[in-house]
């Protein structure tokens, strides 16, 4: 449970997208991610079918005026954190400083397969996101950086451009394990809580560890390692199984049985949102409560059905 003492944040709603057939397309959808009140497009970090995340983040601002933009998340193995960084902060000043920066140790094991980049075992690939992220985060301020690691060297590297944001623009850590989320808490300003995929997929083992206790168990994690910290945090939930129905029972059946487990997990689960529109208000202010979520990202489909949501939450 939350402390019922720590000031609740306002609402924010974001969309993750990761494919269009045109441009025109692509900026359609970000002009309807504003349009309809939400906060951010993210887009996944993967070599499948997918578009190039800093390009087409690039054409999603360039269409639209206050939409922020961020991966969820950039995985620090696919480029040196010099030349990410880099990146980041040339994002930053184009889009006028609405860029949020997402970070991860990478997961997902075919990506490391199909491009013979080696998938280290989770621990490896921890120590090295650990280092990456101590050079980004240095690159984006204002001296320069010297960094001696077991994975990476920096000497006297000053980060140019300068991004718009001070002191550098937001950045999310989303986890499922003990070590990311301690991490996340003690580094991020957003901490997205996430399930386990030390798999390598999304299978059994990462549904078991997206239940409501599970959760639990995660948040208390990042509470612990926050310490006086905590109330600087925006607490980040992405909603993987989304259908805005009046028919609510049904499609928690039919959701459940798609995976595997039983309907009043899904129901539960801060990473599902089934029902009317109503409903979908009540759960959500239900895990704010309990769990600290003000932040919630959605999926391109279902900007138009979610809007409603978004229209009675966001900012309250």
């Amino acid at each position: 449970m939350t402390d019922p003492a720590r000031p609740l944040r306002p609402f924010r709603f974001g969309v993750q997208a990761w494919t269009a057939g045109s441009r025109r397309e692509w900026a359609d959808l970000a002009r309807r991610c504003e349009t309809n009140g939400y906060s951010v497009l993210t887009m996944p970090d993967h070599f499948d079918d997918q578009l190039a995340p800093v390009p087409a983040l690039m054409a999603a601002a360039d269409a639209t005026t206050d939409l922020r933009i961020g991966a969820l998340v950039f995985d620090n193995d696919y480029k040196h954190p010099v030349v990410l960084a880099k990146e980041l902060a040339t994002m930053d000043l184009l889009s006028d400083g609405r860029l949020e920066i997402g970070l991860g140790a990478g997961w997902m094991a075919t990506d490391y397969q199909q491009s013979g980049i080696p998938y280290d075992r989770p621990g490896v690939r921890i120590d090295r996101f650990e280092e990456g992220l101590a050079i980004v985060k240095g690159l984006l301020g204002p001296d320069p950086v010297d960094f001696e690691g077991r994975h990476y060297r920096i000497e006297a590297m000053r980060g140019t451009p300068s991004p718009v944001q001070a002191p550098r623009p937001p950045i999310l850590i989303g986890g499922g394990g003990r070590r990311v989320l301690t991490i996340a808490a003690r580094e991020a300003d957003i901490v997205g809580i996430n399930g386990s995929m030390h798999a390598g997929v999304i299978g059994p083992e990462a549904i078991a560890s997206m239940t409501a206790e599970a959760v639990d168990d995660k948040v208390a994690i990042v509470r612990d390692a926050a310490g006086a910290r905590l109330d600087e945090l925006e607490l980040n939930v992405r909603a993987f199984m989304v259908q805005v129905t009046e028919a609510r029972d049904a499609t928690l059946s039919a959701i459940a049985g798609a995976i595997g487990v039983e309907p009043p997990m899904v129901e539960a689960t801060p990473f599902a949102l089934v029902g009317p529109p109503a409903k979908l208000v009540e759960d959500l202010l239900a895990r704010r409560d309990r769990w600290g979520f003000s932040y919630v990202i959605v999926g391109a489909a279902d900007v138009e059905a979610f809007a409603p949501v978004v229209a009675e939450l966001a900012g309250t």
